[in-house]
């Protein structure tokens, strides 16, 4: 009896000390120890919700396709990883995987990615995006650097959301706007070359777009396009043998070619108006400026609303720039004496080469 009582009491006080272990209220006072107590989060986040990332053991991994490294697609990856690093900590793992401009290698990343089950794919630029497209309609897909979502997926009746596992930002600048710059810069030119590579559909958007604007404005206006960086040279040196003024729109491939360019059209004194920084900081002469490092850190706050926040990104609206600025390329503009008017920007460390 006494054993039997013995083994009771044993029970009872492991039963109390599992009890114990189970507890996590407040610690009594007078204990002299401190026990976890658990607590629900309630920092906000720059997307306005309740971040409750630390309160949980998921890990997220992140696939991140980017068609070329130049700055304006390098600054919107940065962004991108630094918002949902300050959202999620130690909590996110990236995969960055670079395509050095071939859509082919753009497919067999993301068909990677699929195949490792990643928990939602950035595509950097328009060629990642479509082979994202194609290779799930399953997992989150968020574009950046995207000019317009309706041309790069062959989208009807476009109404500013995709209606699939797809949304993310554009980098669309008002193109009105560049081509009242263009105006406001050189109303004396007659002739405008436009240049871009015709394997990039947005770049064939945007040349449209502009085209139609200037030739209202009063230009006469000549197309030339380039297939990839082998015929940059070329086509270039034609263009600037034509025309007064060349536009070249958002476009990976003449960004990753400016050198190229500069070395022909600033020696034959032909200004080149820019889709964006990177581009103008390279050969252009002036350029409407968006910030792409907030264009990617807007897109890392809407992964996070996925992931976290559990929103649905069928029904996401794609985002646009905040605010663009008229920026100007001041080595370029001395070398062909062009004083831009007030309101213009500097672009910090452009030169002529």
């Amino acid at each position: 009896m006494k054993k039997l009582a013995a083994i009771a009491m044993v029970m009872a006080m492991t039963v109390m000390t599992l009890a114990g272990c189970g507890n996590n209220a407040a610690p009594s006072e007078g204990n002299g120890t401190t026990e976890a107590v658990e607590t629900t989060a309630t920092a906000e986040t720059p997307a306005g919700t309740t971040a409750e990332a630390n309160a949980s053991d998921d890990v997220y991994t992140i696939g991140i396709c980017q068609l070329v490294q130049h700055d304006a697609l390098d600054a919107a990856t940065q962004g991108f990883q630094d918002a949902l690093t300050e959202l999620l900590g130690d909590k996110v793992v990236f995969d960055y995987q670079n395509a050095s401009g071939d859509p082919a290698t753009c497919a067999t990343i993301v068909n990677q990615f699929v195949s490792s089950g990643v928990d939602l794919i950035l595509a950097n630029a328009t060629a990642p995006l479509q082979s994202a497209a194609a290779a799930t309609n399953e997992i989150p897909i968020l574009g950046t650097s995207i000019t317009d979502y309706a041309t790069a997926l062959d989208i009807e009746g476009w109404t500013g959301t995709t209606g699939v596992n797809i949304s993310g930002t554009s980098d669309l600048a008002p193109l009105d706007e560049q081509a009242a710059m263009l105006n406001e810069l050189f109303p004396d030119a007659e002739n405008v070359g436009i240049l871009y590579c015709s394997a990039e559909p947005n770049s064939e958007y945007q040349a449209n777009v502009v085209q139609e604007a200037l030739e209202g404005l009063g230009y006469t206006c000549q197309v030339y396009t380039f297939a990839d960086s082998n015929d940059i040279a070329s086509v270039a040196t034609t263009a600037s043998s034509e025309n007064d003024v060349l536009y070249i729109p958002t476009d990976n491939t003449a960004a990753s070619s400016t050198e190229v360019i500069n070395n022909i059209c600033l020696p034959a004194g032909v200004p080149i108006i820019a889709g964006e920084e990177g581009i103008c900081k390279g050969c252009g002469v002036a350029t409407l400026s968006i910030s792409y490092y907030d264009l990617g850190y807007k897109t890392g706050e809407m992964a996070y609303d996925i992931l976290v926040n559990g929103k649905d990104v069928t029904t996401m609206p794609i985002e646009f720039a905040p605010q663009v600025t008229k920026k100007y390329n001041a080595a370029i503009c001395e070398e062909l004496n062009i004083t831009p008017p007030e309101g213009y920007e500097a672009i910090v460390d452009a030169v002529a080469e």
